[in-house]
């Protein structure tokens, strides 16, 4: 085989490894009737944006399914985990988007115990036979990042991840409202990042027209 030959194996080879590192575990095909359950603290409720402008009201625009907004300012994994079942229970979603932890890295506590909360609400979760999309929450310091606990996690009960997102949006001035929460800019950003996943996985068929 000529080197030339060589070379596009390689580059064929190593386009194919990147495919395979940006896939997200599969979710089951949500009917255009199926609930989404988003839950979460405020990054949820819509903190920081007008009425109508959080990331649900703008998944149910780009999905075209129902988005429940269950979000409560202030709440910590440990209530968020107490709150689900009852949740769960009433709407009775096909998926579930989980958004938590942020209260518990403002609060200073156990990142092992937040960790262990996240991962009884996905399980709790799959008990109800919904699949769950976890959204990646920055720690705040000197430099902002996704805490790495949520990585771990995704791969651990191999679910999808919205990595890295709520990390770009509050870094930029321009997204958010303060320094914890994103404007209406910043959660149509995530909004959008979080459609893209459930393409991705499967969940949804990307509409023509949908930007």
């Amino acid at each position: 085989m000529s080197w030339g030959g060589r070379w596009l194996l390689v580059g064929i080879a190593f386009l194919l490894f990147l495919a395979g590192c940006s896939r997200q575990p599969p979710l089951p095909h949500l009917a255009p009737d199926a609930v989404i359950l988003a839950f979460g603290d405020s990054l949820t409720y819509g903190t920081g944006a007008g009425v109508g402008e959080s990331y649900p009201v703008r998944l149910e625009q780009l999905l075209h399914r129902p988005v429940v907004n269950s979000g409560v300012p202030g709440e910590t994994t440990a209530e968020g985990l107490q709150r689900l079942p009852r949740v769960l229970d009433e709407v009775r979603p096909q998926l579930l988007v989980l958004c938590l932890g942020g209260n518990d890295f403002l609060r200073h506590l156990d990142a092992a115990e937040t960790q262990g909360n996240l991962r009884r609400m996905i399980l709790l979760a799959r008990r109800h036979d919904v699949p769950v999309v976890l959204i990646g929450v920055p720690r705040l310091g000197l430099l902002l990042k996704t805490a790495p606990m949520y990585s771990a996690l995704a791969k651990e009960m191999n679910i999808p991840l919205v990595d890295d997102v709520l990390e770009e949006v509050l870094s930029d001035p321009g997204s958010k409202s303060d320094y914890i929460h994103p404007n209406a800019k910043g959660y149509d950003v995530l909004a959008q990042a979080i459609a893209q996943v459930l393409y991705d996985a499967g969940a949804v068929r990307k509409a023509q027209g949908n930007k």
